[in-house]
């Protein structure tokens, strides 16, 4: 009868440690315990319901625009690109991630905006391009590149930003500008390119109407390249004008959110932000504020919207693929 009894409980206890391990180790389990701790952060929290279903989507937020630009002390006509994505990036290298799944616990999502600036001075031309990456989890941002490109030279700017601190490498082709350092991140500054995404509320509005804040304010680097300024933080006052408009640009007319930007001993800048969602920037424009010298006439910078467009522009690489850029209100080869 004992050995009954023993031969039950083993089994008893066999049962129960199988189910055990079925339970800790079941496929599904298994799967939601990867996907804990940084790895989570792919999964963007940004709190407007429409975030995730317009953002991640498979496609980018093409916005083309009619651009002008004070350069030498004359107004120059040219056109402008806001591309704007989501895409996997690495924590630790601050680069886009080809495979997340290699090293999940490295990559995070992030929305990334590049903004082309062309335009023509004389004989020859400027390319430039800023690209600010956010973390999509909570709108931070972690880098800041950018490009210049014309007949004399190539610059190359890098800005990584930490907690309470920015990291520059400038290269540049001229004698003198190459510079390494670190300039600290005060509390609560914000850097220029992000006025881009902030004004725009693509995950909670930044400001109510009517409202406003002074923060610390770090000129951008297109700015700084063409009045050229070091890197320098200043502050600025940003307001949400209390009443909507109506605003008629190449790309037709929109009901639009007013914001001015008014940097301190710098320029004026407004931004027209489209009240609906996706919260285009349907117009900016950039002014040098009376008696401001440090910043000249070059600090002029405007684009009216000429299209938009949502599109795998990654795919468009083929002969033909140019017709697209009608839909943005551009031509190929065009300035």
């Amino acid at each position: 009868m004992r050995k009954i009894r023993s031969g039950a409980i083993d089994a008893a206890t066999a049962l129960v440690v199988a189910l055990v391990f079925a339970i800790l180790f079941h496929p599904a389990r298994v799967r939601a315990a990867k996907r804990t701790g940084p790895a989570a952060a792919t999964a963007p929290v940004a709190s407007d319901p429409a975030f995730g279903t317009y953002w991640h989507d498979g496609k980018a937020e093409l916005d083309g625009y009619r651009y002008t630009v004070t350069r030498y002390g004359r107004e120059r006509r040219g056109h402008a690109v806001a591309v704007y994505v989501t895409e996997p990036f690495s924590r630790s290298m601050r680069v886009k991630v080809d495979d997340p799944s290699r090293n999940p616990k490295d990559t995070f999502d992030v929305l990334k905006l590049n903004l082309i600036r062309d335009f023509q001075t004389g004989i020859y031309d400027y390319n430039t391009m800023t690209s600010l990456f956010v973390r999509s989890e909570d709108f931070e941002p972690v880098k800041v590149s950018f490009v210049s490109t014309e007949w004399c030279g190539n610059v190359y700017e890098e800005l990584l930003v930490n907690p309470g601190l920015v990291s520059q490498k400038l290269s540049s082709y001229f004698e003198g500008e190459s510079v390494a350092r670190e300039e600290r991140r005060p509390k609560e500054g914000i850097l220029e390119e992000e006025l881009f995404l902030l004004l725009r509320g693509l995950n909670r509005p930044y400001l109510a109407p009517g409202d406003s804040r002074t923060v610390p304010f770090l000129p951008g680097s297109f700015r700084r390249r063409l009045t050229h300024q070091a890197l320098q933080w200043t502050r600025a006052r940003i307001e949400r004008l209390a009443a909507p408009r109506t605003l008629a640009v190449p790309a037709g007319s929109f009901h639009v959110v007013v914001f001015s930007v008014r940097i301190e001993n710098g320029a004026q800048g407004t931004f027209f932000v489209e009240s609906s969602y996706p919260h285009r920037i349907v117009r900016w424009e950039w002014n040098p504020l009376v008696g401001s010298g440090r910043w000249g006439a070059d600090s002029n910078d405007s684009g009216e919207l000429s299209g938009s467009a949502r599109l795998k522009y990654w795919e468009l690489h083929d002969e033909g693929g140019e017709r697209y850029l009608a839909r943005l209100g551009l031509n190929a080869g065009s300035r």
